[in-house]
């Protein structure tokens, strides 16, 4: 299996703090009151600049924890919940870097100006009776890229997007009528080149067991759902050659009835499971 190391999940050592903020940069008032990305209400937004860390710390543990229990209820059953956040990059500081796969693609990208922003939704859906679940989907075989693959839901981070979570919050809508408020956005792994020219930001989520999907025919032809302890199984992962621009390269792939999940789906689920093995 790939041999890599990835980056680390948190400030270097010697950087400074800087003050404590709940804003993950998806900054929209909902019919509640209360911002879209961090739950504050408008007022506490104008004041926070005002207020000291000691109160800070405290409304973040308390108000907007409490708040957030309450709008995602379903995240109560995701048992690999604390397991999964220690390993994540945080919401408030999205992973740089061009991508943990770069040494494995010299001579396959465009140049640099080429490379364009992406991102996916990882979602984690928790099943009473069946566990964790990984939601994924099956493109539309008309697509431009990646055409009758499978994937995460997710595309190009566009330009009024509020970054990448906000990219992969809109894309997921778009694509398969996921609501703000059945996916609660739990941190990011580490980007990932695809050969098709795009550095993507995946974004892990727990989404809400209600959620019916509603995929948009033009883009998705199919959701389903795989479990969790399947795909974080090594025994389920391999590498297979194939060809690529006249050259022999190794690709990921999980042995799922049914479905290819291969490629930069099954690479972004190996970063998942190797960082939970780090972090064990």
């Amino acid at each position: 299996m790939l041999s890599i190391r990835f980056p680390p999940t948190c400030a270097p050592e010697g950087a400074v703090a800087s003050p404590s903020t709940p804003c993950v940069r998806v900054c929209r008032i909902d019919g509640d009151g209360l911002c879209r990305g961090c739950l504050r209400t408008g007022d506490e937004i104008a004041r926070w600049g005002r207020l000291d860390e000691h109160e800070r710390r405290r409304l973040m543990d308390t108000e907007l924890a409490g708040r957030a229990r309450a709008r995602y209820r379903f995240l109560d059953g995701l048992a690999e919940r604390e397991r999964i956040g220690r390993v994540l990059h945080p919401l408030r500081h999205p992973p740089q870097g061009e991508g943990w796969n770069r040494a494995e693609l010299e001579g396959l990208l465009p140049a640099q100006a080429g490379i364009a922003e992406a991102a996916v939704l990882v979602g984690l859906v928790p099943r009473r009776d069946a566990g964790t679940q990984v939601l994924l989907t099956r493109r539309t075989d008309a697509l431009r890229h990646h055409g009758g693959q499978v994937s995460f839901p997710g595309g190009r981070v566009e330009r009024d997007d509020a970054g990448v979570l906000g990219a992969a919050l809109r894309e997921s809508h778009e694509e398969i009528a996921l609501e703000d408020r059945q996916v609660a956005p739990l941190g990011y792994l580490d980007p990932f080149l695809t050969v098709s020219g795009f550095r993507v930001t995946p974004v892990v989520a727990a989404i809400d067991p209600d959620y019916v999907p509603r995929p948009h025919p033009d883009e998705v032809a199919e959701v389903f759902e795989v479990p969790f302890q399947f795909l974080m199984s090594a025994a389920n992962l391999h590498q297979v050659e194939m060809e690529f621009a006249g050259r022999r390269r190794s690709v990921l792939e999980y042995d799922w009835p049914g479905q290819r999940i291969w490629g930069a789906t099954a690479a972004i689920l190996y970063n998942l499971r190797r960082r939970l093995e780090e972090g064990a």
